[in-house]
């Protein structure tokens, strides 16, 4: 029989897809105000992988990931995924359409877990109407995380991949100075 124990902290990071860096600007703005300073950031690239989002927010839309300092229990993420959804309903346009998507989610030495609204096969309910997804996990061979056949595209590009697995490293060093 198994023992019972407690899960590490996690990083908490956020996927932002933006129109323009005013919105960005001010998104990372909030972010930072809601969940403290930002330790690390993914240069900013076309998201080009998909037009899922052209309709509601325009074409050309830009990619940034972000990671915060502190660490967070894993239970917090569905709660920080419905702020996130108000935050982006606060920053929609007057007629409604989103002007950025706010993805939060986090890393483990292990994995990557994205906190969605949506169900589906390979995701789990975590709580508070909001499902869980391993969208990346770490081969120690590689020394790299690597996608499931149901990653999204561009969390399978060699920017997202970069980003993650030097958060990472951070995360790692700021677990050894917490022991």
């Amino acid at each position: 029989m198994g023992e019972e124990k407690s899960p590490c902290k996690v990083k908490l990071f956020f996927g932002l897809l933006f129109p323009d860096e005013e919105i960005l600007a001010r998104t990372e703005k909030r972010i930072v105000n809601d969940y403290g300073d930002i330790d690390l950031q993914s240069p900013i690239v076309p998201f080009n992988k998909t037009t899922y989002y052209e309709n509601e927010m325009g074409q050309s839309l830009l990619r940034r990931f972000i990671s915060i300092v502190n660490l967070i229990d894993q239970v917090e993420l569905p709660t920080i995924k419905i702020q996130t959804n108000l935050l982006e309903k606060l920053f929609a346009r007057p007629e409604g359409s989103r002007q950025v998507n706010i993805d939060p989610g986090y890393l483990t030495f292990s994995k990557v877990i994205l906190a969605t609204t949506k169900d589906y096969t390979h995701r789990l309910y975590l709580g508070k109407k909001i499902y869980g997804e391993v969208t990346l996990h770490y081969k120690g061979g590689e020394k790299s995380f690597c996608p499931w056949d149901w990653t999204y595209p561009d969390y399978r590009e060699p920017m997202a991949i970069n980003f993650f697995n030097e958060l990472r490293n951070i995360y790692k060093r700021q677990l050894k100075r917490e022991e």
